[in-house]
C-alpha cells in the first residue's frame, strides 16, 4: 500500500516524464491579491497567466498545492468534521497547460495515472461531462464524451449540468466545460445493488469526485455573453486526501496516513478513544483538520486576528478549541502539543512548518488560552441571562442576547444551546437567525462591487519602469468603471507605467497623468493579478491620446525612505537581538514604516536604542544601494538573501543590497541610505504570541518629532515656573498630588459611612426587609459605595435602592440586595433592568447589587417608585 508520501511524489514524477515543470505550492495565505484571502484552488498562483497579463515561461506545470476553503460548495466551516471527506486545509494535486495541450491529453492522462500507474479499479471510475446549456448556447462537451469513450462504458460517462460541469472563475473572465472523475468505492455488495452512476454527485460519501480536469476556452463577458479564448488552458485538480483514501482501502479521508497520526496524538493527549463515540469522533476529526489550517498558516505569516484572513484563521482555531472544550473535556490548551506530530507526517513535503514549530506552537497556545478564558466569562454571562430569565418566570433567552455572545464575545451558539438544554431553557432561534441574517447582509452590501467590462484601447502587455524613472510617456491599454459602496471610480491599465502597485506591505503610488490641459488624478495604485491598476475618479476625455504618467516624486521618495529603514533595522534587530528575528510583515507609507518580526518577548529601552543607534550608523555611512535585477534564485540565497516564509518567489528575483544588509525585495529604495536622514522608533509593541511590531519614522517627520517635543517641554516648564529642573519639579507635583488624593478619600470614605449610617437610622421595615432610600444629586462612586457601606454594616435582611443624578443630569438607579433577600425571590439586575425603561436607559449587574443609567431624568420619580413597589411586593 503506498503512502501519502509516496503517492504525492508519484504525482509529480509521472507529469515530469509528460513534460511539465513541477514547481513549488504557493503559499496558502495570499497577500497581493484583493479579490483573494487564501489560495482555494491550484490555479490561484496562474491567474496571471490565465488571465494573459503575464507571459507563461513552462507551458506545462503540475505542483501539489496546499488550499484553503471556507466557503463555497461543500465547504461550509461548521459541517467539517461531520462528514468523511471534507476539509478547510487539503491538498491540490495538480497539471496545467498553457496554449499546449488540450482535451485529449488531459484525458488520457489522467487515465493513465489513474489506472495503469496507481491500479485504481477501472470498474469504479465514473466521469461526468458538460450536458450544455440552451440559455448559454452550448452544446453538450461532445469532444470530450469521444475522449472518455477511449476508456469507459458508455454508462459510465454522464452528462452534468453547468453547476456542476461548467467552471468559471468569477463572475467575469476566464471559464469552460469540465470534466470530473468519480470513484465508487463501496463493497461489492452495495454496488451489486444500487449502480454508482445513480449516486456521482448526490453527497454520497463513498461515490466521490476526486479529479476535476477544466477545460477554459472561453471568456465571460460583464453582459453574461461568452468569447473564445485566444488560447486555450488546461486547469487540473486532484483532491490528495481523497486519493489516498481510495488507493489505502479506506471508507473516510481521516481514516488514511494522512490523518492518522494526528488523531492518535489528539486520543493520547485527550485520554479518549477514537471509534467508540460519535461526538468524541466529530471533535476528534475537526481538531486533525483544523490544525492543519491554522499551522500552515501561521507558517505563511498569517497569525489570528480579527480582521480579514486573519479572522477566519482565528475563527477555525477557536472551532477545534470549541469541540475539544466540549466533547474531549479539554479545560487548558492542549493543541499546540499536537504540532510535533503534524510536522513529522508534512515537513519532509512542507519544510515551512518545520523551521517554524516554536512560533506555530507559541501562537497557538496563547490563542487557545484566550479562547478559554472566552468561554469562561460566556459562560458567567450565559449564567446571569439564565438567572435572571427564571427570575421573571421564562424559559427562553432572547436571540439577541445569545446572538451578542455570538457575535460579540466569540462564544459559539451551540454551546450556548447546550447550556440553555442542561437548565432545561430553550433560544429564540428564530430571532438569533434574523441577527445573523442581518449581519451577513451587512458583510454583503459592504463588500459588494459591480465591475464593468474592460474596455480595450490598445493591445499589449504593460511595463514597469518606476524603479528608474519617475515620469514618462505612456498609453492606456484598457480601462473599466467600478461601482462600491455608492462610489464609482475607473481602474486603468498603462502601457509603460512609473507607478508602483501595492505589493510588500509598501503602498501604491499616486501622482498624474497628462495630455495636453487635461491632468488626471491618480490616487492610488494597485495591484491585480499581477498587473498595476491606476485608480482614478474620472476618465480621460480622449483615452487613445498619449500620456505623460508622473508619480508623486516627494511622496515616492518618503515611501523608499521607509522601505530601505525597514531593511537596516530588520539587519539592527537581528544583530541585536539574535538571529532567530525574521520579517513577518511591514507596511510602508510616505508618513510611517511598521516591521512586525518574530521574538518572543518584549524588548527593553536599551534594546531599542541600540538598534536605533545601529540602524543610523548604516544612515550615515550613506551606503550606495547595491541593486541585482533578474537574479536566479537560488544565485540570490548564496549572495546572502533571506527568503521570507509565507512569500512566493518567481524563478528570477531582485536584490537589494546595502552593505551587510541582503533582501529579496520589488520594492522602491533609496539611491543611498544618507537620503533617510535619520530613523526614530516611535513605538514597540507585541500583535500575537511570539510576533513584535515597531513602528519608526524618518527624514523630515523625524525633525518635526523633535520640535514637537521640544515645544512640549518648553511649555511643561513654564507650567512650573520655569524650573530648572523639570523632572524633579512634576515628581514633586505628583507626590503632593498623592498626599492629598489620599486625604480626600479618607473624608470620602468618612462621609459614604456617615450616610450609610443615616439611612440605615432612617429604614423602614419592609415585610422583615429593612429598606434604605437615596435620592438627590450625588456622586456616581459615592452611591455605589454606599450601597456596599449599608451591606457591611448590614449582611441580613437589607434593600438599598437609590435614584440620583450626577452634576451633568444624567440618571442613575442602583439596587443592593442582602443574600437572603435575593434568596426571598428580589434580584437586583431585573429590577432595575425593568425600572430603567422609565429613564430610557438600562443596564444589569448581579442578583445582589446592580445599576443603570438612562437619558430622561424627567421621570426618574417614575423609576423610583418602581424599585420601592418591587420590594414592598415580596
Amino acid at each position: 500500500m503506498l503512502t501519502a508520501k509516496e503517492i504525492r511524489e508519484s504525482f509529480k514524477e509521472f507529469f515530469r516524464s509528460k513534460g511539465h515543470q513541477i514547481v513549488p505550492s504557493a503559499p496558502m495565505v495570499i497577500k497581493d491579491d484583493p479579490t483573494l484571502m487564501f489560495t482555494n484552488a491550484g490555479m490561484n498562483q496562474f491567474k496571471d497567466i490565465i488571465l494573459g497579463n503575464k507571459a507563461a515561461k513552462f507551458t506545462r506545470v503540475a505542483d501539489s498545492q496546499k488550499c484553503l476553503r471556507v466557503s463555497g460548495k461543500h465547504n461550509d466551516l461548521e459541517e467539517v468534521g461531520h462528514d468523511t471527506y471534507h476539509h478547510t486545509m487539503f491538498e491540490m494535486l495538480g497539471n496545467w497547460s498553457f496554449g499546449d495541450y488540450f482535451k485529449a491529453e488531459a484525458i488520457d492522462w489522467a487515465w493513465e495515472y489513474l489506472v495503469d500507474v496507481l491500479h485504481l479499479d477501472a470498474g469504479r471510475l465514473y466521469a461526468t461531462v458538460f450536458e450544455g446549456s440552451k440559455e448559454e448556447g452550448l452544446e453538450r462537451d461532445n469532444e470530450a464524451a469521444k475522449y472518455w469513450e477511449k476508456h469507459l462504458p458508455v454508462d459510465h460517462i454522464i452528462n452534468g449540468n453547468k453547476h456542476d460541469n461548467f467552471w468559471e472563475m468569477g463572475d467575469t473572465g476566464p471559464c469552460g466545460p469540465c470534466s470530473e472523475i468519480h470513484i465508487d468505492l463501496r463493497s461489492e455488495e452495495e454496488r451489486a445493488a444500487v449502480s454508482g452512476r445513480d449516486l456521482v454527485n448526490h453527497d454520497h460519501p463513498q461515490v466521490i469526485e476526486i479529479w476535476n480536469l477544466v477545460f477554459m476556452q472561453f471568456n465571460r463577458k460583464a453582459d453574461g455573453t461568452l468569447e473564445a479564448l485566444p488560447a486555450k488552458v488546461i486547469d487540473t485538480g486532484m483532491g490528495f486526501e481523497r486519493l489516498c483514501m481510495a488507493l489505502q482501502g479506506k471508507t473516510s479521508n481521516y481514516d488514511t496516513d494522512v490523518f492518522t497520526p494526528l488523531i492518535s496524538k489528539i486520543a493520547e493527549l485527550s485520554g479518549k478513544k477514537y471509534g467508540e463515540d460519535a461526538k468524541v469522533d466529530v471533535a476528534m476529526r475537526v481538531i486533525a483538520d483544523h490544525v492543519r489550517t491554522i499551522a500552515f498558516s501561521i507558517a505563511d505569516s498569517q497569525l489570528p486576528s480579527n480582521a480579514k484572513a486573519g479572522y477566519v484563521i482565528r475563527r477555525i482555531l477557536r472551532r477545534a478549541v470549541r469541540y475539544a472544550y466540549t466533547f474531549l473535556g479539554q479545560r487548558a490548551a492542549f493543541m499546540y502539543r499536537i504540532i510535533d506530530t503534524l510536522i513529522e507526517s508534512m515537513g519532509e513535503a512542507y519544510p515551512e512548518i518545520a523551521k517554524q514549530r516554536e512560533l506555530i506552537m507559541k501562537v497557538i497556545k496563547e490563542e487557545e488560552d484566550s479562547f478559554l478564558r472566552t468561554l469562561e466569562n460566556g459562560i458567567r454571562m450565559l449564567d446571569n441571562a439564565i438567572a435572571e430569565a427564571k427570575a421573571h418566570g421564562e424559559t427562553e433567552i432572547s436571540g439577541k442576547e445569545a446572538f451578542i455572545l455570538y457575535d460579540t464575545y466569540g462564544f459559539p451558539l451551540d454551546l450556548t444551546q447546550l447550556i440553555l438544554k442542561e437548565n432545561d431553557m430553550t433560544l429564540n432561534q428564530a430571532e438569533f437567525d434574523t441577527e445573523m441574517a442581518a449581519q451577513k447582509q451587512r458583510a454583503r452590501s459592504a463588500a459588494a462591487v459591480e465591475a464593468a467590462d474592460w474596455v480595450v484601447v490598445n493591445e499589449g502587455e504593460q511595463e514597469f519602469v518606476g524603479y528608474d524613472r519617475s515620469t514618462t510617456e505612456s498609453h492606456i491599454l484598457r480601462y473599466r468603471k467600478i461601482k462600491q459602496k455608492n462610489q464609482e471610480y475607473y481602474q486603468i491599465i498603462l502601457d509603460v507605467t512609473p507607478f508602483y502597485a501595492e505589493m510588500g506591505g509598501q503602498v501604491g503610488d499616486r501622482g498624474t497623468l497628462v495630455a495636453g490641459e487635461e491632468t488626471i488624478e491618480i490616487y492610488d495604485t494597485k495591484r491585480e493579478n499581477g498587473v498595476g491598476v491606476h485608480l482614478t475618479k474620472t476618465l480621460p476625455t480622449d483615452p487613445s491620446a498619449t500620456f505623460i504618467a508622473t508619480i508623486d516624486k516627494e511622496a515616492r521618495l518618503a515611501t523608499s525612505c521607509n522601505h530601505t529603514a525597514t531593511h537596516l533595522l530588520h539587519e539592527s534587530l537581528r544583530e541585536v537581538l539574535g538571529t532567530h528575528v525574521e520579517q513577518k510583515g511591514s507596511f510602508v507609507s510616505p508618513e510611517v514604516l511598521r516591521f512586525d518580526f518574530s521574538h518572543f518577548q518584549k524588548m527593553t529601552p536599551e534594546e531599542i536604542s541600540k538598534v536605533e543607534k545601529l540602524a543610523n550608523k548604516k544612515v550615515r555611512e550613506a551606503i550606495a544601494r547595491d541593486e541585482h535585477r533578474n537574479v536566479p534564485i537560488a544565485e540570490a540565497m548564496k549572495m546572502g538573501a533571506m527568503a521570507l516564509f509565507g512569500e512566493k518567489y518567481g524563478d528570477e528575483v531582485r536584490v537589494i543590497r546595502y552593505g551587510d544588509s541582503v533582501e529579496l525585495c520589488g520594492g522602491t529604495h533609496v539611491d543611498n541610505t544618507g537620503n533617510i536622514g535619520m530613523i526614530k522608533i516611535i513605538s514597540e509593541s507585541s500583535i500575537a504570541a511570539g510576533i513584535r511590531r515597531i513602528e519608526a519614522i524618518t527624514g523630515a517627520r523625524v525633525e518635526q518629532s523633535i520640535d514637537d517635543k521640544n515645544e512640549m517641554l518648553r511649555q511643561l516648564g513654564s507650567l512650573f515656573n520655569n524650573a530648572p529642573n523639570v523632572v524633579q519639579a512634576i515628581k514633586k507635583a505628583i507626590e503632593e498630588n498623592a498626599q492629598l488624593r489620599e486625604q480626600a478619600q479618607e473624608f470620602m470614605q468618612e462621609r459614604v459611612n456617615a450616610i450609610a449610617h443615616k439611612l440605615i437610622v432612617a429604614s423602614t421595615d419592609v415585610n422583615g426587609i429593612k429598606l434604605m432610600t437615596l435620592t438627590g444629586t450625588r456622586i456616581p462612586e459615592v452611591v455605589k459605595n454606599v450601597a456596599f457601606a449599608i451591606r457591611a454594616q448590614m449582611p441580613e435582611g437589607a434593600a438599598f435602592v437609590a435614584a440620583t443624578t450626577d452634576a451633568t443630569g444624567k440618571p442613575l438607579l442602583t439596587v443592593m440586595l442582602t443574600d437572603d433577600v435575593v434568596a426571598r425571590g428580589l434580584n437586583a439586575s431585573a429590577m432595575v433592568r425593568e425600572a430603567a425603561k422609565a429613564i430610557k436607559g438600562g443596564g444589569g449587574g448581579q442578583p445582589g447589587f446592580a445599576q443603570a443609567g438612562g437619558k430622561d431624568a424627567g421621570n426618574i420619580v417614575s423609576a423610583f417608585e418602581a424599585l420601592v413597589a418591587a420590594v414592598n411586593k415580596i
